[in-house]
């Protein structure tokens, strides 16, 4: 049995980016990886302009110490442009978003300053440049403006569209396939027998994987039959970059699933020092890579979230594969006695300064309702430990 730590490492070490890329409109690229750095071809902004609806003046035109009087000449709504340099004494009213005229360096804002006609009184104080957003301010030409490796989500495209791109080279997204094993478990709709349970773990890993963003192939619920496991891993193997599967993976005597993957590929690990999650098997099945999940429900999601989702998160091209951790006060107590590390579901109180994190209590890996209302995992170390009420632990967000 190996440490969660390095059954972690072990399988990000062993997996990389898809080599494939593919060019598509930034239009359907939502959740895809960026296969290539970002660079921009223009300043953003691509012009001076001003950042408050007042005013674009001259500063030299002000006095530091009494009020200016100026003419107004122009009215610039965002979208026009004037060309002819601002004369002394001349002012032109500008809208948030205009460029700035040429000769003007300072805006005034439209609250400060009295109009009368064509006559503009400005206040004494005003700063050069003040309300005036430079060109390339956000953005300057030749910078990178998104890294190879992120994920895009609604700004990102926006950022994209707003620097002109119509298309975007992004990685191949892995196949994943996913089959479910047990003679006792059973497809919803169907009756429950004696001893038998409905088949959540298919539909919980199928659209977490939906979720992530990655091809899903349904490879269904398999019997606990040597002939039959080894033909679904085989078809997995063929037509998926990893393939998951729940239960058959511990010691028992139908627990198939570690000794056909032995036969058809190589195991890499099968227990790991973690509650819930220890039994469970990582190797691959020729160039697919395999992780074998624990029957469990809340088990099998919890090593599909902590060892397997940041697998298929760098599968995908992501770079960054870390999950947000945070420090805060337990409300409650909190003991183990075990010497594994332990992920306990909690739910975070979100109250500033006072937020704490609490237990959803009981905590048994059958118990599916305990992750159906957790937002994170409460990290309990690997040696025995008890907490207070108003220690502070490790938490770790739930991301789906």
């Amino acid at each position: 049995m190996i440490s969660f730590e390095e059954a972690r490492s072990r399988v990000l070490e062993s997996v990389s980016a898809m080599a494939e890329t593919e060019k598509m409109p930034v239009q359907g690229a939502l959740g895809r990886v960026l296969a290539q750095d970002a660079i921009a071809t223009f300043p953003v902004p691509n012009h001076d302009n001003s950042a408050m609806d007042g005013f674009a003046v001259r500063h030299g035109d002000l006095s530091e110490t009494a009020q200016s009087v100026l003419t107004v000449v122009a009215d610039l709504p965002a979208g026009d442009l004037i060309t002819e340099p601002l004369q002394a004494g001349q002012a032109v009213r500008i809208m948030t978003g205009a460029p700035i005229p040429p000769g003007a360096d300072c805006v005034v804002i439209q609250e400060v300053v009295q109009r009368q006609g064509d006559q503009l009184t400005v206040p004494a104080g005003q700063q050069l440049k003040q309300n005036i957003r430079d060109a390339g301010e956000d953005i300057a030409t030749g910078t990178q403006y998104l890294a190879q490796g992120v994920q895009l989500n609604p700004a990102r495209l926006g950022l994209l569209t707003s620097m002109g791109e119509e298309s975007v080279v992004v990685y191949k997204r892995p196949r994943v396939a996913v089959l479910s094993t047990g003679n006792e478990v059973v497809s919803a709709g169907n009756p429950l027998g004696p001893g038998q349970v409905y088949d959540s773990n298919r539909t919980t890993l199928m659209n977490g994987l939906r979720a992530l963003g990655v091809e899903v192939l349904d490879l269904g619920l398999v019997r606990d039959d040597e002939a039959a496991i080894r033909a679904a891993l085989e078809r997995g193997a063929e037509q998926a970059d990893a393939v998951i599967s729940s239960g058959g993976v511990s010691v028992g005597d139908y627990d198939l699933v570690k000794k056909v993957l032995a036969e058809l590929g190589q195991i890499n690990f099968w227990k790991v020092a973690m509650k819930p999650g220890k039994p469970q098997a990582y190797g691959n099945l020729g160039s697919a890579r395999f992780f074998g999940l624990p029957g469990n429900p809340v088990s099998s999601l919890a090593v599909y979230l902590l060892i397997v989702r940041p697998a298929l998160q760098k599968m995908m091209g992501i770079a960054d594969t870390r999950a947000p951790l945070l420090q805060l006060p337990l409300k409650g107590r909190m003991k183990k006695r075990h010497s594994r590390i332990d992920f306990q579901r909690g739910t975070i109180h979100w109250d500033g300064a006072n937020s704490c994190v609490e237990s959803t209590g009981r905590q048994g890996s059958g118990i599916l309702s305990s992750m159906a209302s957790a937002d994170c995992f409460i990290v309990l170390p690997a040696e025995p430990v008890a907490y207070e009420e108003g220690q502070m632990v490790t938490v770790q967000l739930i991301q789906y």
